[in-house]
């Protein structure tokens, strides 16, 4: 049986970078980014250069074509400190995304993809999270109102929004449409947000010891690699992922079976059979107990 083609974008991102040996082993992948070395300088194999943000999508839309699934990490970052206090700079670097992440759903629907996975984030909900760390909220559903009070998290609740109308199959056409446009005209783009929470084995030991705030945020976000790469095979592949209204849209929280978790990944198991292998409080029992020892004292 012939493998699946797959297109990734961020490919030489560090959260790609920790799903990627999965999809190596089981697709046939297309790798795009704006560079092909990591973080850490080192060349990551097959990465392809595209700019994802430019509106000419015939400049990159042959990558699409024939590929079973879109799996976007592609992210425009600031690496600018200057702008940390600057609104104007940080709002223009987040509608970049909002920007690439149009042309990625549009172009993936007018070259026949199936279905495009979306590495989002735990921030597009984030003004939650105070809440439920102060105590007067205790759970977020993923099927919930996203709300965050930063543009980083807006871009990614932004884009998440985009793919429903994506998902839903109503765009409107142009008055002059072209063959990909027509082709395009009301079909639904399968669409699934993955909200990633905290893919890092070091966020328990980082907190400061003895404070259990900082502790249980790191415990209730934490996912670990096997997880995260189990969660999105099982995005791509699953065939139905359609809502109780035959919407193909799902928002899935990216987190480990976390004992302290306060997001939900019930729809998660219920759609596409997710089953995480891990828990943070077993994994970091020894931290776990620095913590708490100090806290007593």
């Amino acid at each position: 049986m012939p493998k699946r083609k797959v297109l990734v974008t961020g490919a030489a991102g560090k959260v790609a970078g920790q799903v990627l040996p999965a999809l190596r082993e089981r697709y046939e992948l297309t790798l795009l980014d704006i560079k092909t070395t990591n973080r850490g300088g080192e060349e990551v194999p097959g990465v392809q250069i595209a700019d994802l943000v430019d509106k000419d999508r015939d400049q990159y839309r042959h990558h699409f074509r024939g590929c079973d699934a879109v799996v976007h990490f592609g992210f425009v970052g600031n690496s600018d400190p200057a702008a940390g206090s600057d609104t104007d700079r940080r709002f223009w670097n987040e509608f970049s995304n909002v920007q690439m992440a149009y042309n990625i759903y549009q172009t993936a629907l007018e070259e026949g993809v199936r279905r495009v996975v979306v590495a989002s984030s735990n921030h597009a909900a984030d003004y939650y999270e105070q809440l439920i760390l102060d105590g007067q909220w205790d759970f977020v559903d993923p099927n919930g109102r996203a709300l965050s009070d930063n543009y980083y998290g807006w871009a990614k609740e932004v884009y998440e929004h985009l793919g429903f109308v994506f998902a839903a199959g109503k765009q409107a056409r142009s008055s002059s449409p072209t063959s990909g446009e027509k082709m395009a005209a009301g079909r639904q783009l399968e669409n699934v947000q993955i909200r990633i929470g905290g893919p890092r084995e070091t966020d328990v030991a980082n907190c400061r010891l003895g404070d259990l705030r900082c502790m249980r945020r790191a415990l209730a976000v934490y996912i670990s690699d096997r997880d995260m790469q189990q969660l999105f095979v099982k995005s791509i592949e699953t065939e139905d992922i359609r809502d109780a209204h035959g919407v193909p849209f799902q928002i899935f929280y990216g987190i480990s079976a976390n004992t302290h978790a306060f997001w939900s990944i019930v729809n998660a198991r219920n759609v596409i059979g997710y089953a995480p292998q891990d828990n943070s409080e077993i994994r970091f029992a020894g931290v776990i107990a620095n913590h708490i020892a100090a806290a007593e004292k």
